[in-house]
């Protein structure tokens, strides 16, 4: 199914960029680090050019670590500079400013020796939304001043920020981009509640997804919801479904939710609370530290 979910002032973000593009030294742009592919806008790819670029690989502190390193590696491979961090523990933003900073020394150096002794460097903080971006400009500053939820959409305006040191910080409106990637990378953005959750089938969501944890964590899936390879049935007369994938993740789906007590009247298995509740403990980390995405190059590993 393609998605278009492009609300107009996320057209009307895009357009601005360009504008606000002229008036910084570079670009740090978020990601999801448990979804680095899906969750970078080619939109922005685009607007951005030649413009220095720092990549943010956040909220690493709910990603596999293992994969995280194999992201960097990989984006350091394309020549992107490219760092984790952990905004809610203030790990990485640090690292990010002084990055930010030594990328402009030629310029801060060159204004300094024409009797400018305060330069700021001006940096824009884009991404799609739901990756950070608020909570990482609240650490830079070292106060709040963007406001931040685990929710998609609340940053609807550009504004400036003075942070701590020499850098100005424009905050923008998370963006995603007219059409959507293919089925897996939506099924990843609405896992990790990039996109909102009226926008696909959140039971469609959560079985398609416990697939993927189960191909590289099934520990973690047997030791939350007790489902194992026992759980796996790929009799279609379960519920009519449309591909062997969707089958499989069905069918952990309905076992993890009887597990878990989520039934209707009858003893039914309510597996549309089940994906609510699934999602949920995803999103916040009770799972465990997982990734969803891995490099190409690692994907058969």
């Amino acid at each position: 199914m393609e998605i278009n979910w492009f609300p107009g002032h996320m057209a009307k973000t895009l357009r601005e960029m360009k504008d606000h593009l002229r008036q910084v030294d570079l670009v740090i742009e978020t990601c999801d680090a448990r979804i680095p592919e899906s969750s970078r806008n080619p939109e922005l790819s685009r607007l951005i050019g030649q413009k220095p670029l720092i990549l943010v690989l956040n909220k690493a502190d709910l990603a596999d670590p293992a994969a995280t390193a194999a992201w960097k590696a990989y984006y350091g491979r394309k020549g992107l500079t490219v760092m984790e961090s952990d905004s809610t523990r203030r790990i990485g933003p640090d690292q990010i400013r002084e990055t930010a900073l030594a990328m402009m020394k030629d310029k801060i150096e060159k204004a300094r020796s024409r009797g400018r002794l305060y330069q700021p460097v001006r940096a824009m903080v884009a991404g799609i939304p739901n990756t950070g971006k608020s909570t990482l400009i609240n650490t830079l500053a070292r106060r709040k001043v963007a406001a931040a939820q685990d929710r998609p959409g609340i940053t609807r305006r550009a504004s400036w920020v003075r942070s701590a040191g020499s850098l100005e910080l424009l905050d923008t409106p998370g963006v995603l981009w007219p059409k959507i990637g293919d089925h897996d990378s939506q099924v990843a953005l609405a896992a990790t509640g990039a996109i909102r959750d009226v926008i696909l089938d959140l039971e469609d969501v959560a079985a398609r997804t416990l697939v993927r944890l189960f191909r590289h964590y099934p520990s973690l899936l047997a030791e939350r919801y007790g489902i194992g390879l026992d759980d796996i049935e790929l009799a279609t007369d379960l519920m009519t479904v449309a591909d062997e994938q969707a089958a499989t993740g069905y069918s952990l789906l309905i076992s993890a939710a009887r597990r878990r007590g989520c039934l209707l009247s009858g003893g039914r298995v309510d597996t549309a609370r089940f994906a609510v509740l699934f999602l949920d403990e995803l999103r916040g980390g009770k799972i465990g530290r997982i990734s969803l995405e891995w490099p190409p190059e690692d994907t058969d590993s």
